[in-house]
């Protein structure tokens, strides 16, 4: 089973369909009319958060999976845990609380690219604890995004990583940086580097990697049997500690936006490498050259996939059965 750690929240998505209403109910178009409400987009709500959009991409394509959080007992927390079941993620690893689900405003750029703006003061996800026991038949956790970010939360699955880690579970890091969390950039950027022991696969988007300031080799030298780094549609490449270096391109789509795309990245990583018996670092960092290929063109396809449809929507296994690079 692999266990994914982290924050479940609400993306609130702005709408192509949103319109002007009028504020003097004269059923004209608003503009810059005098006495009228400037307009504002309608959001939709969509289920979201990092590490859960991992979840139910691991649940998608077909890996046992548990969810670890804390979520909350709103409607919106009801929604989430009924998402998670539906895509066969067990829940029994998530605390509950009264405390309201965090919101996430995204912005979606005229290229697809998303960007957000969060509302997290008091919510439930903050005040995960760290669980007493992981099973032994856990074979990987992956962490990252808000959740290492956001205090009391961020140190309790920080000790978790920790924990996990140095008991020989395979663990994957995605910091899915939103700087707007982060109060204190060289602090967190000095965090970051602390985790890098206790990571076997450190997976990054190119902006991060700018963001933080090192390079692959670097952080490899530090602990990580491999460092994936996407560069959105050009693609992504593996490093590994042998020097290795294998990139593979993008997969062409229509993209309605790229929400999620990073996190189905990671489950499909995380799917492939089990499917090889590579949920190990020595394995893991000991593929060869055309097995990690093969991982990173499946990895590319799904997240085409996810950018190919509105919001977090991951895809199932059947829609990848049978191209390049698919799961064995």
């Amino acid at each position: 089973m692999i266990v994914v750690a982290g924050e479940a929240l609400i993306d609130l998505v702005p709408q192509d369909a949103a319109h002007d209403s009028p504020a003097d109910g004269r059923g004209t178009d608003a503009g810059s009319t005098p006495g009228r409400t400037p307009a504002l987009p309608a959001l939709a709500p969509r289920l979201g958060g990092g590490p859960y959009n991992t979840a139910v991409a691991l649940g998608r394509l077909g890996s046992p999976t548990a969810f670890c959080s804390r979520v909350s007992l709103d409607a919106f927390g009801e929604a989430l845990l009924a998402s998670l079941r539906a895509a066969d993620v067990d829940v029994s690893y998530v605390q509950r609380g009264a405390e309201p689900t965090t919101l996430a405003v995204a912005s979606i750029g005229a290229d697809g690219s998303a960007g957000y703006s969060f509302y997290v003061d008091g919510t439930a996800d903050r005040l995960f604890a760290v669980p007493r026991r992981i099973p032994d038949g856990v074979r990987a956790m992956s962490f990252g995004t808000c959740s290492l970010v956001l205090e009391p939360g961020a140190s309790a699955y920080e000790e978790l990583m920790r924990r996990e880690a140095a008991r020989g579970v395979f663990t994957a890091l995605d910091p899915n940086i939103r700087s707007g969390l982060i109060a204190d950039a060289d602090a967190y950027r000095a965090r970051f580097k602390s985790w890098l022991p206790s990571v076997a696969l450190l997976k990054l988007s190119e902006e991060d990697a700018r963001w933080l300031g090192g390079t692959p080799e670097e952080w490899l030298a530090s602990g990580p049997a491999a460092v994936v780094v996407t560069r959105g549609g050009d693609g992504l490449s593996v490093f590994t500690r042998d020097g290795g270096e294998v990139s593979v391109p993008g997969v062409p789509v229509d993209v309605v936006d790229t929400i999620g795309a990073g996190d189905t990245v990671n489950a499909a990583l995380l799917h492939s490498l089990a499917a090889r018996d590579a949920l190990s670092a020595r394995a893991a960092g000991g593929l060869g050259g055309d097995a990690w290929a093969e991982v990173l063109r499946f990895a590319a396809r799904a997240a085409a996939l996810t950018c190919s449809r509105a919001g977090a929507e991951p895809p199932y296994a059947r829609e990848l059965a049978g191209g390049a690079g698919a799961d064995r």
